[in-house]
């Protein structure tokens, strides 16, 4: 290519620039977290049907492991039977049977905490953890019959939260507990090929099959935690990253690595929780308890970090497609599945998005998207699986796999496997994750294994490869937090090789 070797050079009238063309993005969004729109969302129904409607689920995918795996099971001469249910299970007798696990810790949050809230009570700090070493955790497992409580060191090398779906071996003793001598999971389910959901729509439509060619060196951008706070302090991390995959940085080499990033996936907590409200922290007005206030209060409400956010993605737009998730400490529902945030936080990026907000599957995605909390999608072929953090972090609050702080990358790529053995996305949800209470399905049971799958705003970037029993492959990498690393995460399209690009900036002097 002619032209100069660098940007900062003395201009010349003969320069020749040639010219860079990003690469395509193909993109087919799944929809399977999206809640009903109007009066059809309802609230008024209670969380049991959750539980039963993923016992229900994925009761006979366990059930068909571990009756091949322990089919000749015996102890002394007596041979392993299945039970139906957890009640019908006889003390002395070596039996298994299929059910839903619930752990009891002490440190769990209660309803009573939400009333000390609603009073205005002084209450204790948010838990950064329900482990504790003071006594047992009881652990149970339950159906529609009622509960059974497990005992055995087996229970221990295992790691289990509520709202797993399990099958246990054992029998019961004589304290009435059933002693665990095995366990079996529902694993992975299975995995659609690649470009699979495509070809059929593709050959719905028009009749032909596609003959695709490998594209090499096509890449999808992912960043988390952009707690875009509106000052100041924003400003050169973000112009940063907006010159990097605009190509407007570095030298040539670098600006026609950033042609290839074919997509910007930006999972979760994009606004900074401290700034929600336009009110410093300690003052008077804070401390005393005042009247809840429902709706829009322009005297608290703090416009600039969504403006700030609206500008950074509308000028990516022109040139490269955006996909926003919604976090935790987003503008959006607190509970699981977060909802899409609404088009009208993004004046000026909103005229790349799909006009159809009710049924967006009724036509193509625009180059805009704000999705859900967690999400699914088809990218260059790939089932995609993500979320914004919140279902790895609330796992880690059951065990003591990261430390104190929580910080081990590989206890929270640990967790992201078991979630996908588990064959569900929020397992927790509804015990301790707060969710909407589904009444016929349950979004976050997997019937279709993923080939990549990440979770957002974590501390630091690890990845890891796991495979299954037949043949499944999943590239696992966790996102960490932008605003504390400037870090963000590059997936090939290809080889699914991860790679981390840091933006850092030195001190004059270093």
């Amino acid at each position: 290519m002619a032209g100069p070797e660098t940007l900062l050079h003395e201009w010349r009238a003969d320069d020749k620039y040639g010219e860079r063309k990003r690469q395509p993005s193909t993109y087919n969004p799944l929809y399977s977290y999206r809640l009903p729109q109007g009066e059809k969302r309802q609230y008024a129904q209670q969380f049991a049907d959750m539980y039963f409607l993923r016992l229900e689920k994925l009761k006979k995918a366990v059930t068909a492991i571990a009756a091949q795996e322990w089919e000749d099971f015996e102890i002394a001469g007596e041979r392993a039977q299945k039970v139906e249910r957890v009640l019908d299970v006889r003390q002395g007798a070596l039996s298994w049977v299929v059910g839903t696990i619930y752990i009891d810790l002490p440190l769990k949050p209660n309803v009573l905490e939400d009333v000390t809230k609603d009073h205005f009570i002084s209450a204790a700090p948010p838990r950064t953890s329900y482990y504790t070493t003071d006594g047992e955790p009881q652990v149970m497992l339950e159906d529609a019959s009622g509960r059974l409580r497990l005992a055995g060191a087996m229970l221990k090398q295992n790691l289990l939260v509520t709202g797993v779906i399990l099958a246990v071996l054992g029998t019961e003793n004589a304290n009435g507990d059933f002693e665990v001598l095995d366990i079996h999971i529902p694993d992975l389910p299975q995995q659609p090929p690649r470009w699979k959901r495509d070809d059929e729509e593709r050959e719905e439509e028009d009749g032909m099959k596609v003959d695709r060619a490998p594209t090499k060196g096509k890449k999808i951008a992912f960043v988390s935690g952009l707690e875009i706070s509106g000052t100041e302090a924003d400003t050169l991390h973000l112009s940063l990253l907006t010159e990097y995959l605009l190509g407007e940085a570095l030298d040539e080499e670098d600006q026609d690595a950033a042609t290839n990033i074919s997509r910007l996936v930006i999972a979760g907590n994009s606004i900074a929780p401290e700034v929600i409200v336009n009110q410093p922290v300690g003052t008077e007005e804070t401390r005393r308890p005042k009247e809840k206030k429902y709706g829009y209060d322009a005297a608290a409400y703090n416009p600039a970090p969504t403006a700030h956010l609206d500008n950074f993605i509308s000028e990516l737009l022109p040139t490269l497609p955006v996909t926003i998730m919604a976090g935790e400490f987003d503008p959006a529902n607190y509970g699981l599945p977060q909802q899409p945030i609404h088009p009208a936080m993004f004046p000026h990026s909103r005229a790349y998005a799909s006009t159809n907000l009710v049924h967006p599957e009724e036509e193509d995605p625009g180059w805009f998207e704000s999705v859900t909390n967690p999400w699914d999608s088809d990218i260059e072929g790939w089932r995609m699986l993500g979320n914004s953090g919140q279902p790895v972090d609330d796992i880690l609050k059951y065990v003591d796999l990261g430390g104190p702080d929580g910080t081990d990358a590989e206890g929270r790529l640990e967790v992201m496997e078991s979630m996908l053995r588990w064959r569900s996305s929020a397992p927790t949800a509804p015990d301790t994750l707060w969710s909407y209470p589904f009444q016929d399905r349950d979004p976050f049971v997997l019937s279709k294994c993923p080939h990549v799958y990440f979770a957002g705003n974590q501390p630091r970037f690890d990845t890891a490869t796991i495979e299954g029993s037949s043949g499944q492959q999943v590239r696992l990498f966790t996102i960490p937090r932008f605003r504390e690393t400037g870090e963000i995460v590059l997936l090939d399209t290809e080889t699914l090789e991860v790679e981390i690009i840091r933006f850092d900036v030195q001190p004059e002097g270093t």
